[in-house]
């Protein structure tokens, strides 16, 4: 039987959006071919000269390493020569990037993205991820402006991830149900591979840095003590599962069921997690998904926006098990008044 590619699949679904009149779909098309440059590199990237740091420091305060300035290249070239957005803003930029090109003059979107998602792990080979947010803009001409982003992640007219891992694949939502791509590498092309992704209501497997363990809000840590109490009628202890790439991480519990927990910490009392280049889009995933994204009290696709690198703690995962978490926190706060 032959496969649905992701191109066949976008066209076929463009009629769930007929105020953008094809726009949308190039800009996903534009993203997959980024998609694919990237995966390129990824799997050579112990045969080239593209493995370490290149010895800057990035917004974030975080090493940069030369498969993210690649990373983040590609997406902004195939952005840029799509003609759809009128600015991106990136994780490893300080500013928004305006397109101002003559082709983009009408564009309709603006591209939030963490072009590198987990760049810590590329050295030793674990899976790493690219996170990707489009919004219609609210400028009404010429490039676009910080003000376009300051949308809440209600606002999404689409978001996704692609994962470089033992395959590349390609997830994304348009607000109508999450669908899967797997690259085939024989043809060069990403095909239909997990159609209408669903995650499980409960799952097994919580997803958390237990360095931070002493670091941890007390409701945190009583949920942690919670899944690793042995409990036949809830199937606890439930499973402890880390890759520390988000994207790798919040894939797995989204087929297997589970929760991924980014929490503030008291060297982080906002959340280390960037809301719009991170939480927003892959909460909008979960979402549409069935699970549920929250900051451990609020959902977090109803978080104001008001800065480019805003951070939030993140909850997200099956449904039941975020609710249990929010419980844990909810108890622990009541109990300090």
């Amino acid at each position: 039987m032959k496969s649905k590619t992701l191109g066949q699949f976008i066209i076929e679904k463009q009629s769930d959006f007929p105020y953008a009149k094809g726009e949308l779909s190039r800009l996903l098309r534009d993203i997959g071919i980024a998609a694919k440059i990237v995966n390129r590199e990824v799997n050579k990237a112990g045969l080239v000269e593209i493995l370490g740091e290149t010895g800057e420091t990035n917004i974030q305060g975080e090493k940069v390493k030369k498969l993210d300035v690649f990373a983040n290249d590609q997406f902004i070239a195939a952005l840029k020569a799509g003609g759809e957005v009128c600015a991106i803003a990136s994780e490893e930029n300080d500013e928004i990037i305006p397109v101002e090109s003559e082709i983009s003059k009408n564009a309709k979107y603006v591209v939030a993205m963490d072009p590198l998602d987990g760049s810590s792990n590329i050295d030793v080979n674990v899976s790493v991820g690219t996170i990707f947010s489009i919004y219609r803009r609210t400028s009404l001409s010429g490039p676009g402006t910080n003000e376009d982003f300051m949308q809440r992640g209600t606002e999404q007219v689409a978001a996704g991830y692609i994962i470089y891992g033992s395959s590349c694949m390609l997830v994304y939502t348009t607000g109508k149900g999450v669908n899967g791509f797997t690259l085939d590498p024989s043809i060069g092309e990403f095909c239909l591979s997990h159609p209408n992704m669903q995650t499980p209501k409960m799952g097994n497997v919580y997803s958390i840095n237990e360095g931070n363990y002493l670091h941890f809000p007390e409701g945190v840590k009583k949920y942690i003590k919670y899944c690793q109490e042995e409990d036949l009628v809830t199937n606890r202890p439930f499973s402890s599962r880390y890759i520390g790439s988000g994207v790798a991480d919040i894939h797995r519990n989204l087929i297997v069921g589970g929760i991924y927990i980014y929490p503030t910490t008291t060297k982080s009392p906002k959340g280390k997690l960037r809301l719009l280049y991170e939480c927003n889009p892959l909460a909008f995933i979960i979402e549409q998904a069935g699970g549920k994204a929250t900051t451990g009290s609020k959902r977090i696709l109803e978080l104001d926006i008001k800065e480019l690198h805003q951070r939030t703690p993140l909850f997200v995962g099956s449904a039941e098990m975020v609710d249990m978490a929010m419980e844990f926190m909810a108890k622990n706060t009541a109990e300090k008044v």
